[in-house]
């Protein structure tokens, strides 16, 4: 009893990722800096799929809500960091380093489904065109999305209860600068190693059967390609899927390499870059990627531009 009163009374320690160097200080200012980016691409992104009519397809309806999910998953990392380094303080409390897994870790697992379903999506736009407002309806795609939402928050649930239901009896340091459940399994001081070896195959589900969805759905892309006879028709399915391709091979990448190996093989200074990479950089790339490749978005923010001006 002891123990789980000292779990869940006590404040954690966060130890950042930066000192007050010049150096720190610059590259502190360069996150921030990408963080505003971020948050304002993602939300520009959302409100031109929200104004624009031409916009309103399944695409860019998943495109939308990848935005979505980026925005919030910055906002649960990026403002707490930035409130410690600046504050001075380093502390967390059990509540919001709980609330930053679950938010954290839900949000993670949505764009693990969501990404397999944008492949599901343009698998059956270039290969079954005729089929597709029937196989990829209002309905049927706002299902898959909230399905994604579902299960995300779902493994979120689970992740951060199973995480919470350790004793954190001795240092209550986190060698990183939010609350990520693998670094609190390092300071606890129970036998974590059967929770780490069912984590191991529910990243199986989580993380290698959407991949296995989006390879099989862009290798049958890649072939209905090769035999399109139009050449502007070949560029424009390349060019939207290649924008795909870079954000999945980005985000997957980084979350094998985060979730897929135990404890005992971590260094604390790799997964901090690689967190600070798909928690920060990739929700800034994301709208860009899609933004700068795609016309159909270029003429929505022109549109809305011309709006404004008069």
């Amino acid at each position: 009893m002891a123990l789980e009163n000292q779990t869940f009374n006590s404040d954690f320690i966060l130890l950042g990722i930066f000192d007050h160097s010049p150096t720190h200080i610059f590259l502190f200012s360069l996150v921030l800096g990408i963080f505003t980016v971020a948050f304002m691409g993602n939300t520009i992104m959302i409100l031109l799929i929200y104004l624009d009519t031409q916009l309103h397809t399944p695409m860019y309806f998943l495109l939308s809500q990848l935005s979505l999910m980026d925005l919030m998953l910055i906002c649960t990392t990026v403002p707490k960091m930035a409130y410690n380094y600046l504050s001075g303080s380093t502390s967390i409390s059990f509540a919001g380093c709980a609330t930053q897994i679950f938010f954290y870790t839900s949000l993670l697992g949505c764009e693990c489904f969501l990404l397999a379903v944008m492949a599901y999506d343009r698998n059956i736009a270039i290969c079954h065109p005729l089929r597709y407002t029937n196989l990829m309806s209002p309905k049927i795609c706002g299902l898959m999305v909230a399905s994604s939402w579902i299960l995300g928050s779902t493994d979120g649930v689970i992740d951060a209860v199973a995480t919470f239901s350790f004793s954190y009896c001795g240092s209550r340091e986190i060698a990183h600068f939010f609350c990520d459940f693998p670094f609190l399994l390092i300071i606890s001081c129970n036998d974590t190693s059967i929770f780490e070896e069912v984590l191991f195959y529910w990243c199986i589900i989580m993380i290698v059967f959407p991949v296995a969805v989006v390879l099989v759905s862009y290798a049958r892309v890649i072939l209905a390609v090769i035999r399109m006879g139009s050449g502007k028709g070949r560029h424009k399915a390349f060019a939207t899927c290649s924008s795909h391709l870079m954000v999945v091979g980005m985000y997957y990448g980084a979350a094998l390499f985060i979730y897929m190996r135990p404890t005992s093989n971590r260094s604390p200074t790799q997964d901090k870059m690689v967190s600070v990479f798909y928690t920060i950089l990739t929700p800034m790339l994301n709208p860009l990627i899609y933004s700068l490749r795609n016309k159909e978005v270029a003429r929505a923010f022109m549109k809305v531009l011309g709006k404004g001006k008069n």
